[in-house]
C-alpha cells in the first residue's frame, strides 16, 4: 500500500498511552473507516464506537480504511459514551458551535501538549466525537473536562467526521515529535486523576441525595441543574481520593440527615 512500510518505527509512541478516539452513535460505516485511517496515520489505535448504526465491523468501513486492519479489528463498540469513558482520566469534546457552557475551551494544539503531558504522567485520555449530522449532546459534552474546537473559517467549519479526526490526531501526533514543546512541568509528580467511572458513579450518588432532599426541583430545570452541578466537578480535576473523600460526604451528610427525620 503506497505511503506504507511496516519496517518503519513510530517516533511519536514514547510517551505514555496514546488517547483514545470516542465516535459516539457514528451514522455511516463509510466514515467510521476514514476515521481509522486518519488514526493509524497519526499513530492512534484505540478507537471506541458508541452504538454505531450500521453496526461494525461493515466491508464498506474496512474499505473505506484502505489497509488500517489495526484500529478496524481492534475498534470496541460501547453502550454509552459514560461505558466508552469510564477508564480514561482526562476527556475532551469536540464541538463546532458555542455553547453556553463554563467548560474550558482549547485548540488542537493546546490540547495536544496537555494530552503528550497527562500520558506521560500515565494518565489514560480520550477525545469525544459526535454524529456526523449534529455533534455531541449537551449530556455528552458534560462528561469531558475540556471542549476542543478546530480554528476554521468562521462563515465556513463545516468538517466531514474523518477530517475532524485527523485534524486533532495530527496535533497530538506532531506535539510527540517536537517534545520541546512540552511544558517543564512534565517532570513534577503525576496527579492521580479519577477514573470516569468513578466520576460518574458519585455524580449518580450526590444527584440521588440531591433529588431526594428536594434540591433538585422542580423537575423541569433539574437536566440543566446536573449538568451545571457536573461541569464544576469536571473542572476540579478530582483524584481518586478525593472522589472517595466526596463520596464518603455524601454518605455522612445522608445519614445525619437519617438520624434527624
Amino acid at each position: 500500500m503506497a505511503g506504507t512500510d511496516s519496517s518503519l518505527t513510530d517516533p511519536g509512541q514514547d510517551s505514555g498511552p496514546a488517547p483514545a478516539i470516542i465516535l459516539v452513535r457514528p451514522q455511516l460505516s463509510e466514515n467510521i473507516g476514514m476515521c481509522c485511517r486518519a488514526m493509524l496515520n497519526c499513530g492512534l489505535s484505540d478507537l471506541r464506537l458508541v452504538v454505531p448504526k450500521q453496526g461494525w465491523p461493515t466491508a464498506k468501513g474496512r474499505a473505506a480504511a484502505s489497509g488500517a486492519d489495526l484500529v478496524v479489528d481492534n475498534a470496541r463498540i460501547f453502550e454509552s459514551t459514560e461505558q466508552a469513558i469510564a477508564d480514561l482520566t482526562l476527556v475532551y469534546a469536540t464541538t463546532a458551535r458555542a455553547r453556553d457552557s463554563s467548560h474550558r475551551a482549547q485548540v488542537p494544539k493546546e490540547a495536544a501538549t496537555e494530552l503528550r503531558l497527562a500520558s506521560s504522567k500515565g494518565n489514560k485520555t480520550g477525545i469525544i466525537f459526535g454524529p456526523e449530522a449534529k455533534g455531541l449532546s449537551n449530556d455528552d459534552v458534560v462528561l469531558a473536562d475540556s471542549i476542543l474546537a478546530v480554528p476554521l473559517n468562521p462563515a465556513f467549519k463545516s468538517l466531514n467526521l474523518a477530517q475532524a479526526v485527523f485534524c486533532i490526531s495530527y496535533e497530538w501526533y506532531q506535539a510527540g515529535v517536537d517534545a520541546d514543546n512540552w511544558p517543564k512541568s512534565a517532570t513534577t509528580k503525576p496527579k492521580e486523576l479519577a477514573a470516569k467511572k468513578d466520576l460518574v458513579h458519585m455524580f449518580e450518588h450526590l444527584e440521588t441525595e440531591l433529588i431526594e432532599c428536594g434540591f433538585l426541583n422542580p423537575p423541569e430545570k433539574r437536566p440543566a441543574m446536573i449538568q451545571n452541578i457536573r461541569t464544576m466537578f469536571q473542572r476540579a480535576e478530582l483524584t481518586d481520593q478525593e472522589v472517595r473523600t466526596m463520596r464518603g460526604i455524601i454518605s455522612g451528610l445522608t445519614r445525619v440527615h437519617e438520624r434527624k427525620l
